[in-house]
């Protein structure tokens, strides 16, 4: 292969590379995944495992527009648990143990199904430029692929660098290269770039772990999955274990912090506050004896196991020697030392709602090199830059997300407007409209969106309007069967004795109220299956909430409507502080909605920017 074309071609075949090459491919561009080894595609280069509190809302945005990830991680899951069960359905997060190995094989047969992909074994070792528009990319071989649209998707190896101890060494992660000509050319474009860290802990033989001693963690007994295809498990289900550090453990790694990497001072780059080291832990938590540890299986077949929660770049005889001190690994074996990985990102400010890299025409960025950390974040990426490069190879309308309708869209302007100072990790918390942008309901918000860009498959099509058709007919008759007070005392439900009549919808938003209790009040049932009384309770508990979000998103998207001019120029608004000239001037938000994120950013300044764009276009229309 001395030369061949695409539409889009995808650099790198992580999560966002997988993510973003089945994207574009579905969106009919005729697309090609280049990476360094074919069987790595998919791999799990850290914790086995996806989802959690945010990031599996991502999963389920993913899977409502019609992604793999979801579907691969239902194929692989070994123990499925939903977080913050107690809580409300908004801030619930499904969360699966996954079989590394199954995860990787589900994840190539998706992809070399995929009509329109060609997976390229290869290095990139430059783009193709044509003035400021990249046309194709340069292999290390001497081949090039001619592209119309390019996605860069290096995961942690650009001029990747991995740390055990006082030992460096290059790498991308344990075991592979890292990519060197590549960053060199990205640093060569006067691009803001950083360095940014992430750590694993030490891999552990499972048989030489004594489970006997220690409690044990099993999996949800009615499992939550990811895809909306799916109601239940593939693969055998298991349990987990647990141990807790101690004051040995913590004294063993005080005793040996001036050789740790981070704090020896081997490393520059900034780690994710959110998912500390050990180290960290006992520095910055000095108060706490003990952390928690999950013993998590690697694999149903693979004795490795996955000890979260001990994260380290300390040398490997101090790790083996922290490790033995915890209950039931007192002989355990360490397969694999655990390390840190220091890596260059680029600020994710100069990135368009697309994932654009701003001056550079038909380059796309996706992923850790975003400066985001986690599968989940980087596959959300590469969904949205494999949308976006193929809607720019095939000359359709870009295809961004709001605020006010996803997590993906939180998360995009996020970077784009804010940018990092470390890993970016998703969090409910981050979503201003997190009543009404659940988990539970991403295919309601989402797959219309899917179903207009023709990325949803027939199966996903037809359960969709299956589901809308039962969930519409059941809110009809919530909606229509009317109750008293004193109906809803035969059946345990208090409420105001004000002679009103009330609607089952109604009813149900009482807080312990479910479908079940009301079906009391009609012996021959409502006709509402489980599924649907289950979303009909959610969207019931949220109603009043989420007539006021809805207004309020009717601002925001108003708002963001107003669009920035391509060419529109800051420096020349008097009435700016320089500051916000400044801000601006980096940040070259998007729309408006975006500009009233910026740190400093003031009403009066919005509306002297409305009226400057308004102002900017009456002057080009003359």
């Amino acid at each position: 292969m001395k030369q061949c074309s695409f539409d889009v071609v995808v650099v790198g075949g992580g999560h966002a590379g997988c993510e973003a090459a089945y994207a574009a491919a579905r969106m009919g561009a005729n697309t090609a995944l280049v990476t360094l080894k074919q069987s790595d595609i998919g791999v799990m280069s850290c914790n086995p495992a996806i989802g959690g509190l945010g990031k599996g809302h991502l999963v389920r945005e993913i899977d409502a527009l019609g992604g793999v990830m979801g579907v691969v991680a239902d194929k692989a899951g070994i123990q499925f648990r939903l977080l913050n069960r107690r809580k409300g359905p908004a801030v619930q997060g499904p969360r699966a143990q996954a079989d590394r190995k199954l995860y990787q094989e589900h994840m190539q047969r998706a992809l070399g199904a995929t009509p329109s992909l060609q997976i390229i074994e290869g290095e990139v070792a430059s783009f193709e430029f044509e003035g400021d528009t990249v046309v194709g990319v340069n292999l290390i071989d001497g081949a090039q692929i001619k592209t119309k649209t390019t996605i860069l998707t290096s995961g942690t190896f650009l001029n990747g660098v991995i740390h055990i101890g006082n030992e460096r060494k290059s790498g991308g992660r344990m075991g592979d290269k890292p990519s060197v000509p590549l960053a060199n050319q990205l640093l060569s474009l006067d691009l803001k770039m950083g360095r940014l860290k992430t750590g694993t802990p030490p891999r552990l033989n499972g048989e030489t772990i004594d489970w006997s001693v220690l409690d044990s963690q099993p999996g949800d007994e009615s499992p939550t999955m990811f895809s909306f295809l799916h109601d239940r498990p593939f693969a055998n289900q298991i349990s987990c274990g647990i141990t807790f550090t101690n004051e040995a453990t913590h004294d063993v790694i005080r005793k040996n912090l001036e050789h740790s990497s981070m704090y020896g001072g081997y490393i520059e780059g900034v780690g994710p506050r959110y998912c500390p080291s050990i180290e960290d832990k006992v520095v910055r938590f000095a108060d706490k004896t003990s952390h928690q540890v999950f013993l998590e299986p690697e694999g149903l077949s693979d004795k490795t196991v996955y000890p979260n929660g001990i994260s380290t770049s300390l040398p490997y005889e101090v790790q083996v020697n922290y490790v033995r001190s915890m209950k039931g690994l007192e002989s355990v074996e360490i397969l694999q030392p655990g390390y840190a990985i220091e890596y260059d990102f680029v600020d994710p400010r100069a990135l368009s709602s697309t994932l654009e890299l701003g001056g550079y025409h038909g380059l796309f960025l996706a992923g850790q090199i975003n400066g985001t950390t986690g599968y989940e974040e980087a596959a959300a990426q590469g969904l949205v830059a494999g949308l976006n490069a193929a809607a720019v190879a095939l000359d359709r309308d870009p295809i961004t997300f709001s605020r006010a309708d996803s997590y993906i869209g939180v998360m995009v302007d996020d970077l784009t407007t804010l940018g990092v100072t470390e890993p970016y990790r998703m969090f409910t918390s981050r979503a201003e409209y997190r009543l009404t942008l659940r988990a539970d309901n991403a295919d309601q918000r989402l797959s219309p969106l899917a179903q207009d860009l023709g990325i949803l498959g027939p199966d996903r099509v037809s359960g969709f309007e299956v589901k809308m058709e039962e969930l519409q007919a059941g809110r009809a008759i919530l909606d229509n069967l009317k109750v008293t007070p004193s109906d809803l005392e035969k059946i345990g439900i208090t409420s105001k004795k004000d002679g009103q009549k009330r609607s089952l919808f109604q009813v149900l938003s009482f807080p312990g109220t479910d479908l079940g209790t009301i079906n009391q009040l009609y012996p021959e049932g409502l006709g509402i299956s489980d599924r649907i009384a289950v979303q009909l309770k959610n969207d019931a508990t949220y109603a009043t909430y989420a007539e006021r979000q809805k207004r309020e998103m009717e601002v925001l998207k108003r708002d963001e409507k107003t669009i920035f001019p391509e060419t529109f120029v800051y420096d020349d608004i008097d009435g700016l502080s320089s500051e916000l000239r400044k801000k601006l001037t980096l940040v070259r938000p998007d729309n408006i909605a975006q500009a009233a994120r910026i740190e400093g950013m003031t009403p009066a300044a919005l509306v002297l920017l409305l009226a400057k764009i308004k102002k900017f276009h009456q002057a080009k229309s003359a």
